[in-house]
């Protein structure tokens, strides 16, 4: 019962990650992005199930509205290491920050590659510093709240064997 849940609350949170970056598309892609759906990868840090429930509703968006391959490899891949990062802290306002560097890294760095030699290419420093600073917004100033509401409640989020607490 505890693998069906644990499938389920994934399924779910994949679901709610699509939704939340196709919903406000316009903000999700590019160099100074804030991609809402970020502030779900506060929920390793509650839920185990939430790291490949974000890696595949990462892959999804960027299959349907990235940068092609790179950033379906290295934006999915970031937001994998960065929910299996958030999964092990243990202090609540340090589990956003995974995702703020790992993106400001490797989306940053994709993003620069992919926009050499067109007319909306930057510096590698600049291209991390503004995919960084959305990122920094999307976890610290939605997901940390969440992250915030979601412990106050967490005894009724579900199986309590599921949650960590602080």
């Amino acid at each position: 019962m505890k693998t069906t849940k644990s499938i389920v609350y994934g399924a779910i949170i994949a679901a709610a990650y699509t939704a939340l970056t196709l919903i406000f598309m316009p903000w999700s892609y590019g160099l100074m992005q804030v991609r809402i759906s970020e502030a779900l990868t506060i929920l390793p840090f509650f839920f185990p199930s939430a790291v490949p429930g974000l890696f595949i509703g990462c892959i999804i968006v960027n299959l349907i509205g990235g940068y092609g391959p790179l950033d379906i490899i290295f934006g999915s891949l970031a937001t994998l290491i960065a929910a299996f990062a958030t999964s092990r802290i243990r202090n609540k306002f340090l589990a956003p920050l995974p995702a703020v560097i790992t993106n400001a890294v490797m989306v940053g760095g994709m993003l620069f590659y992919v926009m050499l030699g067109t007319s909306d290419a930057v510096p590698l420093w600049l291209a991390m510093l503004q995919v960084g600073a959305g990122e920094l917004i999307a976890c610290y100033a939605l997901g940390l709240p969440l992250l915030l509401v979601l412990n106050k409640y967490r005894a009724k989020l579900g199986d309590p064997a599921m949650l960590r607490s602080f």
